[in-house]
């Protein structure tokens, strides 16, 4: 049956297309820029994925059912325009409300509390622009004999331009420019677009004799106005954003030449521009008295870095050990630029960056060719976990020189639920592990920086125990006795199969 009014009410072909199109491409780039606006706050991991995905499908979901219903009620075409108009609104609000909220209520707070508002601001938005699709659909649809060909190309293009804002979002505009810049963007794109779609469809409806107000329009303009000035004085939680990173270098107060390199919301690195044979971390120290154990001190050394950050430790060896050589594969080459231009890393033949992803690094690696591996790679509050796995461990001894050292940075709180997987994982690859702790025990303890130790060979555990002292490093061994009854009769082992990493670093885990 045909419908002579569907006809007339029905949009040009391009019109319908580009409306699904933007829409959905919107609520896209939403979903993806969300998680880096929080991500100074609460870090990136599998859970803060999970809830902000979640919260962006069940927005699509119910604008879409919404979208639909309302369509059935009420004339589509004095809609689309208001509802593109309240989302391009809210979208200019989602800067300024997370970061002076979170601002407001300081570091303790601020995790919780910009999960929360992302959430909330990334749901009103995708729900208004999701129930767009379904409107323009009942605009075009003019008969029951073409529904399947109406519903389905615009649902393609739909998808299709999801699908594009997905790709475009991700390798070109996050390294273009930063995220407030591409919601502020977004947003203006979308109010535009709401307001040219709403004064057309007020002139068709004086053309039909109706006369739509002016005020709800008006209200939602200058909410938009105000909502883009608010993003543009927001306070900025970093110096700068890398492709993976919120990041910071601040100056030590009591060094001159300190400087600490922020990630997120993780103190990264230590550098001292002018002696980088000083280590402020106390991780950093028990490595470097496990590299001295394992050759004597200016004794070269070839050592493969998964992991760069500050390259705190290449600059040490550089400067220790002249004659060694040292390859950093580090995933972020933001952090390369601020390394070399902020924190004055040396341009060394000694000194080798690789920007690409950690593993990747280790499986291009040739074998045997390095002395020590030190693993240190972490993405703020996250830890890599294809890094972690009895795969990845295997994949350093490879590349190690019989009797080779792996040194690993690992970050865990109580219970340690990760460091105890992680341990047996190593363990179950090397011969021989030994751990250093805060506390040199690995019960009773809040956790923070744990190194591991491995090899295929016994380690000196009498030279790296004096190392540690020597170092005035608040970090002793954790004694064979206390490890194993720490990692228990049938501990976890990580692979790549499973490794629920995220889940063992919760404190429920």
């Amino acid at each position: 049956m045909n419908d002579p009014a569907a006809r007339t009410s029905a949009l040009r072909p391009f019109l319908a297309a580009a409306l699904v199109f933007g829409a959905s491409a919107a609520v896209l780039v939403l979903e993806i820029t969300s998680l880096r606006l929080i991500a100074p706050y609460v870090g990136i991991t599998l859970e803060t994925n999970t809830a902000v995905i979640g919260f962006a499908l069940a927005a699509i979901a119910l604008g879409a059912w919404a979208g639909g219903r309302a369509a059935d009620l009420r004339n589509p075409r004095r809609m689309i325009g208001p509802l593109l108009l309240a989302g391009g609104a809210l979208v200019l609000l989602i800067t300024p409300v997370v970061r002076f909220v979170a601002d407001l209520v300081g570091p303790s707070q601020a995790a919780s509390v910009a999960l929360l508002l992302a959430a909330v601001t990334v749901f009103a938005p995708a729900a208004l622009l999701s129930a767009v699709p379904p409107m323009v659909v009942k605009l075009q649809l003019a008969s029951l004999a073409e529904t399947g060909t109406v519903v389905g190309r615009l649902s393609g293009i739909s998808t299709l331009g999801a699908i594009m804002a997905t790709f475009v979002t991700g390798f070109v505009l996050v390294a273009l420019m930063p995220t407030s810049v591409i919601l502020l963007g977004t947003g203006a794109l979308l109010a535009l677009a709401g307001a040219v779609v709403t004064l057309t469809s007020r002139r068709s409806g004086r053309t039909n004799g109706s006369t739509p107000t002016r005020g709800p329009t008006a209200a939602l303009l200058a909410l938009g106005v105000v909502a883009a000035g608010l993003g543009v004085v927001a306070p900025q939680p970093c110096d700068s954003e890398t492709r993976y990173h919120c990041a910071s270098v601040n100056a030590d107060p009591d060094r001159d030449s300190g400087r600490l390199l922020i990630l997120d919301t993780l103190r990264h690195s230590y550098v001292d521009l002018d002696d980088p044979t000083y280590l402020e971390f106390a991780y950093a120290r028990a490595i470097a008295a496990a590299l001295d154990a394992q050759a004597p001190p200016g004794a070269p050394l070839s050592v493969l870095h998964i992991g760069g950050g500050g390259m705190t430790l290449p600059r040490y060896l550089l400067q220790t050990r002249p004659t060694g050589a040292n390859r950093v594969v580090e995933v972020d080459p933001g952090v390369v630029v601020i390394d070399r231009e902020r924190l004055a890393l040396p341009d060394d033949e000694r000194l080798a960056v690789t920007v690409g992803d950690g593993r990747v690094g280790l499986a291009q690696a040739r074998s045997g060719q390095s002395d020590v591996v030190i693993g240190d790679a972490f993405g703020g509050v996250a830890v890599p976990w294809h890094l972690t796995t009895r795969e990845a461990v295997a994949e350093v001894s490879r590349v190690l020189v019989p009797g080779g050292l792996y040194a690993l940075n690992v970050i865990d709180h109580d219970p340690l639920n990760f460091a105890r997987a992680e341990i047996a994982t190593v363990a179950s690859v090397f011969d021989h592990v030994l751990v250093i702790s805060p506390t040199g025990d690995l019960t009773g303890t809040n956790g923070g920086n744990i190194v591991v130790l491995a090899s295929n060979q016994p380690m000196d555990s009498a030279a790296i125990g004096a190392g540690l002292i020597d170092r005035a490093t608040p970090m002793s061994l954790v004694s064979p006795e206390a490890l194993e009854d720490f990692l228990g009769p049938d501990p976890l082992v990580l692979t790549d199969d499973y490794a629920p990493v995220d889940q063992l670093l919760t404190p429920y885990g």
